[in-house]
């Protein structure tokens, strides 16, 4: 693949044409424009833009659709056959989200991969880190190991050439990662191909984990919160969603320069609120309750604050697959000097910092306030995933899960109703996982079935209704839309087709 051009963001490339077109509502999601690809190089472009507008007869819209490829949605055409078997129709669309090698395009947003990679669908035009561990489980029961073994290469070429994983290979994601799932996805293929992939990726495992370690000797002065680290002691660090570019996000420029206004009268200054905005991108989980320092209002987002329990958690399995690379390249000392010190004081902390004996359940931290948020949410069931709770901590989650979680349709998020997508009553294809996993992990294993049959017979319902597999569901009432969010639900979708799959296989071979 050809060396790939200077990689700047559409806002930095467009300039005035591009906040024009954002704020002029010609498109209604402001993420279409920053996916456009020019047809002619930005220089020229923005040369022309400026020549033309100044004419009586410009017409902004025609400008665009005349010098832009304006893209279509992914399976938008699609034509879904609701006779067939849910799975059946899942198998037939791995096709239509796969894409192949990319070509570098100038001025194109996106950031170009050297081999095949599955999108999500909808709006979601490119890869995307967290989202794709999900999609390969689904992969692997389909039997499609290599477009597995391509993606892993795929992130791989993402951290060798940025030093991380970004949120998606767009240019406007360069600044932010995702979830750090990675360490998970060599495990999957470990188990396919055998241990010593540990050894082929452990270069790439350990430059993520530098990323997200970056400035560990290095904190200035006597602060305690540096980058994606927090210092909880003297040789204690936590980790935090962070993203140090305080603008609005091209792909919401116009939602975000319309929040300002909200914000700057609850007395919130810009450049922080795009901030914590940014952090929360980088979590996943934007927008949820559980980064709004009130729990209803998004203006006081706060996301950089927070040291998120699942986040983590995530980290703590890295430093795990870091531990058991060392082995398999016979670096004792590594392994056991290094990172072994590293395990054990992650555990503690996460255990001591996020546990809440009054609630029976994990919470978020607030680094500012030094205490733990109240918000209760699916993330408080990663230690389980991850098998860090003691029995009786477990114990206690699985009844707060089986009490109040448990839903018609499958586990919900949140509690909080405030028509964010990651609040009630949605429920996510990968939390599902994490949570069936986490109570099996210890016994419960009755209540992990009946959340996964509910989940599973709510995604059969909508698409045998739709014809799709959605984005993310209403779990509460078992609607076939689900409203809320930033954007409208999206169907496709690939980490919904790779849980519903990995499922469906727990419960035919029962």
């Amino acid at each position: 693949m050809a060396n790939q051009p200077h990689l700047l963001s559409p806002d930095q490339l467009f300039g005035d044409l591009f906040r024009d077109v954002q704020l002029s509502h010609i498109f209604a999601d402001s993420k279409t424009f920053v996916d456009c690809i020019p047809k002619l190089p930005p220089a020229s472009l923005i040369e022309l833009y400026h020549t033309e507008k100044t004419k009586p007869d410009f017409d902004l819209e025609t400008f665009v659709r005349t010098n832009f490829v304006v893209p279509e949605k992914i399976a938008s055409d699609y034509v879904s056959d609701t006779t067939i078997p849910t799975a059946e129709h899942i198998n037939r669309l791995w096709d239509r989200l796969t894409r192949p090698t990319d070509e570098v395009i100038e001025g194109s947003s996106r950031v170009a991969l050297p081999h095949p990679y599955v999108v999500p669908g909808g709006r979601f035009r490119e890869i995307f880190y967290w989202d794709s561990y999900f999609t390969m489980l689904g992969l692997q029961e389909s039997g499609r190991v290599d477009l597995i073994r391509d993606m892993i290469d795929n992130f791989a070429y993402l951290i060798d050439t940025f030093g991380f994983i970004p949120n998606g290979n767009r240019t406007y994601f360069l600044s932010r990662s995702q979830p750090p799932y990675f360490a998970l996805m060599v495990h999957l293929l470990s188990e396919i191909d055998g241990k010593e992939i540990l050894v082929k990726y452990q270069p790439q495992l350990q430059r993520e984990y530098d990323f997200w370690m970056a400035g560990q000797w290095k904190f200035p002065g006597d602060d305690t919160i540096h980058q994606r680290l927090v210092k909880m002691g003297d040789y204690t660090y936590l980790n935090r969603y962070w993203d140090n570019t305080p603008t609005p996000r091209p792909e919401a420029y116009r939602q975000e320069i319309e929040l300002t206004e909200e914000a700057n009268s609850l007395g919130v200054i810009p450049e922080a609120l795009y901030n914590h905005i940014r952090a929360a991108c980088e979590s996943g989980w934007d927008f949820s309750s559980r980064w709004f320092s009130d729990q209803k209002t998004m203006a006081l987002i706060h996301t950089a604050d927070v040291i998120p329990v699942d986040l983590n958690c995530l980290l703590y399995w890295l430093e795990v697959m870091l531990h058991d690379s060392a082995l398999q390249m016979g670096s004792w000392k590594l392994a056991y000097d290094d990172f072994d010190p590293r395990l054990t004081d992650r555990r503690k902390a996460i255990l001591s910092t996020f546990w809440n004996e009054e609630t029976g359940f994990f919470h978020d931290y607030d680094a500012v306030t030094s205490q733990q948020t109240t918000a209760l949410t699916l993330a408080g069931v990663f230690p389980l995933f991850f098998k860090l709770a003691t029995p009786e901590q477990a114990s206690r989650v699985h009844d707060r899960l089986k009490a109040d979680f448990l839903q018609a349709g499958g586990w919900v998020t949140t509690f909080n109703h405030t028509g964010q997508q990651w609040d009630w009553p949605n429920g996510w294809a990968p939390l599902q996982w994490i949570v069936y996993r986490g109570l099996q992990n210890y016994g419960f294993v009755e209540t992990a079935q009946e959340g996964r049959d509910r989940w599973l017979a709510l995604n059969d319902k909508v698409f045998k209704t739709t014809g799709k597999m959605m984005e993310k569901y209403n779990v509460v009432d078992a609607a076939i839309t689900t409203g809320g969010g930033e954007y409208p639900n999206q169907d496709g979708f690939g980490w919904t087709n790779g849980v519903y799959l990995r499922l469906l296989r727990d419960v035919n071979t029962i």
